[in-house]
């Protein structure tokens, strides 16, 4: 669908990134020509030898002398590898330093205004007007603690019986008499006596 409002994206890729892909694209491209050199060097070796078994010496020769030529071009190559990854390391490296160093300047900057909204003055005040706060309550409760007379104790233990009674209630006790469930006695002169039984 594209940029639907028309706002161009910022690319995160910086000019370090498109560097090291650059040198990185140059490594490789190096490493193929090496290949390409170790190959004809193989090749012309072969050929040399084939040259020398016909007797054609000379041309041997050459092909030789060729075939060194292309080893020390072999050499440059792999220096110029070395050097480019050497290249490719540092760049990395020193984004990195960068990224740290971008941290730190980011934290001393808010150390700084944590430093400004509290500096040792400020803490200093604060401090001393908590100090202060507590000593004038300390102060309200020690008057209001000797304010008390003797009877407005008791009148205060007084009420704390109480609703120390009021949460200790007992059920009430029922207005009308209780049944009698006990059972009726029976006189002594209507009980039946009890028969006697012969001795066999």
């Amino acid at each position: 669908m594209g940029n639907l409002f028309g706002r161009k994206r910022r690319s995160r890729v910086t000019e370090q990134d498109k560097a090291v892909l650059q040198l990185k694209q140059q490594r490789d491209k190096l490493k193929q020509y090496q290949k390409r050199i170790s190959l004809n060097m193989e090749r012309e070796r072969d050929l040399a030898r084939q040259l020398l078994k016909e007797g054609r010496k000379e041309k041997a020769m050459l092909l030789l002398k060729k075939k060194r030529y292309q080893e020390q071009l072999l050499d440059k190559t792999e220096n110029q590898i070395s050097n480019l990854e050497r290249m490719v390391q540092d760049i990395e490296f020193t984004q990195i330093e960068m990224k740290v160093l971008e941290g730190l300047k980011i934290g001393n900057e808010c150390l700084n205004k944590m430093h400004q909204v509290m500096s040792i003055e400020e803490v200093e005040r604060i401090m001393g007007e908590t100090q202060d706060a507590v000593e004038y309550q300390r102060q309200i409760d020690e008057i209001l603690a000797g304010s008390l007379t003797e009877e407005d104790e008791d009148a205060i233990l007084e009420e704390l019986n109480a609703i120390t009674q009021e949460q200790m209630e007992l059920p009430e006790v029922p207005a009308e008499p209780l049944p009698d469930t006990t059972p009726e006695a029976t006189p002594v002169k209507n009980r039946p006596k009890p028969e006697l039984v012969a001795a066999s």
